[in-house]
């Protein structure tokens, strides 16, 4: 009874909740709705062209206009760091990472939200992001609990961009039924950079410049009309924007330098705060732990890189995995050079398997035809490479 009743009560306010159809917003960077999904595609690794799983995407939504404001693209779970590098491509000018990736349409789609609407995942509730949008003067805004209707701009934006996504070689399709037989592994031959590149031209070449059924006219054009109402007075320094993001913790400063999880992290900028005591503010990409951001006294941030510049940058996973690996080997006394040491041999095995596989897959490729009977082959030898895409694109994260 008590069950009926709750369903009852849900159905009155759905019939009685704007859907999001009707939700009107007064103006372009009034209100983003941003949220993650798994792609529905498998990628490959760039050396081997070897499937190595499906990516993340984080995506934003203007919702006056329809724009996508930007995305990031990952293999890496969900995080505030993936929030903030989806909010980094969106805030700022676009031009030059579109000239980077050989793209020549426009993008224009810059400038803070004043609203940043999302659910409530952990990673949309971490402090981290907490922090940096009361820093930027964003309000964070969250979907009332099991309401998918609130986020529906944004749902409904995944769904057009996946539906496009299953046309791809090595997608898997929304379900398993409707995958049926189809090998996506073995079809699989974009690599992360490549699809980053696909899912850029489906956005501005075609998502901007189709007739929305809700606006009755392309978003790209709804923005050309109201964009002299958007403020375009952006965060002057880029680097502390992003790192506003980043997960952090705070740490002494020692005679030998800053240690995070064993490892020694230095700055000549950091010698004048040597035995001044306190803890400083640190943060950390989890994707790169090869350097940390320490804030100064001023608010600004300065970049410490590994004590010993010979190690090899690691994530933050990686990191722990390793030092799990050791423990459990009864090693409990670590050091940073023991868990580096570690990692590249297990680097060295990844490697060595890797490359294994790739030759025994060009093994196959090439195998002599056998000759029939008549002395005519009778079966032909493929070649695979022929179908594997180029990749001259650049890094666009050179923070």
């Amino acid at each position: 009874m008590a069950a009926a009743r709750k369903r009852g009560e849900r159905e009155i306010e759905a019939a009685s909740t704007p859907s999001p159809g009707q939700f009107n917003v007064a103006k372009p960077n009034a209100l983003w709705q941003i949220d993650h999904t798994i792609v529905d595609v498998i990628v490959v690794d760039e050396q081997f062209r070897k499937p190595i799983g499906r990516p993340v995407l984080t995506i934003a939504i203007d919702v006056c206009t329809r724009m996508v404001a930007g995305f990031h693209l990952s293999l890496e779970a969900p995080s505030s760091t993936s929030v903030g590098l989806c909010l980094l491509h969106s805030v700022y000018d676009k031009t030059a990472w579109l000239d980077e990736r050989g793209i020549d349409i426009p993008w224009p789609v810059a400038g803070l939200p004043e609203v940043l609407h999302c659910d409530n995942g952990a990673d949309f509730r971490s402090r981290a992001l907490a922090d940096a949008c009361r820093e930027y003067g964003m309000k964070l805004l969250f979907r009332p609990p099991a309401t998918p209707r609130f986020g529906g701009h944004i749902e409904r934006l995944i769904g057009t961009m996946m539906g496009a996504v299953h046309l791809l070689p090595g997608t898997t399709f929304s379900n398993v039924k409707i995958r049926g037989g189809y090998d996506s592994e073995g079809r699989a031959n974009l690599t992360l950079r490549e699809l980053e590149k696909w899912i850029a031209l489906e956005i501005v070449g075609k998502y901007h410049q189709r007739i929305h059924t809700s606006l009755l006219r392309p978003p790209l054009a709804v923005w050309r009309e109201r964009q002299g109402e958007v403020d375009f007075n952006l965060p002057s320094d880029r680097m502390a924007f992003w790192t506003s993001f980043l997960p952090g913790e705070r740490r002494r400063l020692l005679k030998d330098g800053i240690h995070l999880e064993k490892i020694r992290y230095w700055s000549d900028a950091l010698s004048r705060d040597v035995g001044r005591g306190g803890e400083l503010e640190i943060k950390y990409d989890p994707r790169d732990l090869s350097r940390i951001f320490v804030r100064q006294s001023d608010g600004r941030f300065i970049e410490a890189r590994y004590r010993n510049l010979a190690f090899p940058p690691v994530s933050w996973w990686e990191w722990k995995h390793a030092k799990k690996a050791l423990r459990d080997q009864g090693r409990f006394e670590l050091h940073e050079d023991v868990i580096f040491a570690a990692i590249a041999q297990q680097r060295q095995i990844e490697d060595i398997a890797a490359s294994s596989s790739a030759k025994a897959r060009r093994n196959v490729t090439r195998r002599p035809t056998e000759p029939s009977r008549e002395g005519h082959s009778t079966v032909q030898s493929i070649d695979l490479t022929k179908h594997n895409h180029s990749d001259d694109d650049t890094e666009y994260w050179d923070q």
